[in-house]
């Protein structure tokens, strides 16, 4: 039910693109495997490190419009539930990391971002077109994939990610 709520906004907001996998990519249903993530505006941490509760990645890059127009509600995102109820993570397929961390200072970034300029997450995560927003239960088992941009703190975004997880979230 929870899948079928969250496919049915992100279905009403965007077209349906089929996608051709990456090499290695997680598919939904299945858990991710062990990395370590190089932090850009933190220190460095393994995916082990956010179980316990659900996980939100965005992938971006610095590069990217649609990346950047939602990079200002997944931060609005994160003000309000990241470390309570779910983490929200960043991960940036820039091949400059200078880059990278540039923008999330101009875009006052508070929560935690890595780089994958080795292109590994990207590969596992499924990233070969981006923005695309990764959703893991507590468990480490991805849940459901976003591609595109959102409004990720409207009212209808909330509803979805809490039916997703299982959560009653406040607005």
């Amino acid at each position: 039910m929870r899948a079928v709520l969250l496919a049915l906004f992100l279905a009403s907001t965007l077209p349906a693109t089929a996608v051709a996998g990456t090499p290695g990519e997680v598919e939904v249903g299945g858990y991710l495997r062990e990395a370590t993530l190089q932090g850009l505006n933190g220190k460095s941490k393994k995916f082990s490190d956010y179980k316990g509760k659900p996980l939100i990645i965005n992938v971006w890059a610095s590069w990217c419009g649609p990346c950047q127009a939602e990079m200002g509600s997944l931060q609005r995102l994160a003000q309000r539930y990241n470390g309570k109820q779910f983490n929200v993570i960043g991960i940036s397929t820039d091949d400059d990391g200078n880059a990278a961390a540039a923008f999330i200072k101009s875009a006052k970034v508070t929560f935690e971002n890595y780089l994958d300029s080795k292109v590994f997450l990207e590969n596992m995560l499924g990233a070969n077109h981006i923005p695309l927003t990764i959703f893991v239960d507590a468990n480490g088992r991805v849940l459901e994939k976003a591609r595109g941009a959102y409004e990720w703190d409207n009212p209808a975004s909330v509803d979805a990610i809490g039916q997703l997880f299982h959560l009653k979230l406040k607005r």
